[in-house]
């Protein structure tokens, strides 16, 4: 069985992997400009690793600043084969508390200014994306979670907004309302763009707050936060590296990996050279 070669986006608070037995650093040359940063390959648990933390080293880019397609398309140009996100986020629920984590299942996307497709501009493409998150890769990181002694949720719904602002009391009420569980600024955007380049994502959300609904509790407040996303983030690599050793063990099955079969709209022969040169790692095999 080949050896995982797994992406790993970081979040605030994380960006660097201490147990990743680094081998080299890579800048990757993308159609879509240059990724956050460059990548960091190594080794972990037996498996080849690429992380990138998606604001940037010293957390220099806001959300919608971020070159989601570069850092996405950069990924799968070194062959990683399954997607990790590590992101911090505020609970919608009382019993998803400040410090705990939450594999979620489902995304609605209130963003507004992002680029969220490698197609258009002379190439259209229409993927499946009713469950944007890859179950089974998700079910290894609950897993996981679990075996590390974090307190986990399994499922739910993650809203990402447009920020940088955090929610009025308004909206995070509104979103409340629609069944929410947790809410972020990244994901969207990053699940849509794996599930182009067909592959499997899935998330490790972070709470590090209750966003400002909660009476009971402050509001979402910066030292805050940072307490907790200090807390969390050897958590989270915990939880990378016992995942990475349960891909090693076995192979991971997606759905992401066939997402572009069929859904290539445009004639091979209306696709310019120059689209089929750019896009070749994600058109390639079909095109």
């Amino acid at each position: 069985m080949a050896e995982p070669v797994i992406g790993v986006i970081g979040g605030s608070g994380l960006y660097q992997m201490k147990e990743l037995e680094v081998v080299r650093t890579v800048e990757v040359d993308t159609p879509f400009g240059a990724p956050s940063a460059p990548l960091v390959e190594g080794r972990m648990s037996g498996a080849t690793l690429f992380f990138l933390p998606r604001h940037g080293l010293g957390h220099k880019r806001l959300p919608h600043e971020i070159n989601y397609r570069a850092n996405i398309f950069a990924l799968k140009k070194m062959g990683v084969d399954c997607v990790i996100a590590l992101t911090a986020v505020g609970s919608m629920k009382e019993e998803i508390e400040p410090g705990h984590i939450l594999i979620p299942d489902q995304l609605f996307d209130r963003t507004h200014h992002r680029v969220f497709t490698f197609f258009g501009n002379g190439i259209a493409a229409h993927v499946m994306y009713g469950d944007p998150f890859c179950k089974n890769l998700a079910q290894i990181l609950y897993d996981s979670s679990k075996e590390v002694g974090a307190t986990v949720h399994q499922g739910g719904t993650y809203i990402c907004m447009e920020g940088p602002q955090f929610s009025t009391r308004a909206e995070s009420n509104i979103y409340r309302s629609w069944g929410v569980s947790v809410i972020g600024m990244t994901n969207a955007t990053e699940a849509k763009l794996s599930r182009e380049a067909e592959l499997p994502f899935a998330t490790v959300a972070l709470v590090t707050d209750y966003d400002c609904w909660h009476d009971a509790e402050e509001d979402v407040s910066v030292d805050a936060v940072l307490a907790i996303l200090k807390k969390n983030a050897e958590t989270a690599q915990d939880i990378v590296k016992v995942a990475a050793r349960r891909l090693v063990e076995t192979k991971l099955e997606s759905d992401a990996y066939h997402a572009l079969q069929g859904a290539i709209m445009t004639a091979p022969e209306a696709i310019s050279d120059q689209l089929k040169k750019d896009l070749e790692p994600i058109i390639g095999k079909y095109i």
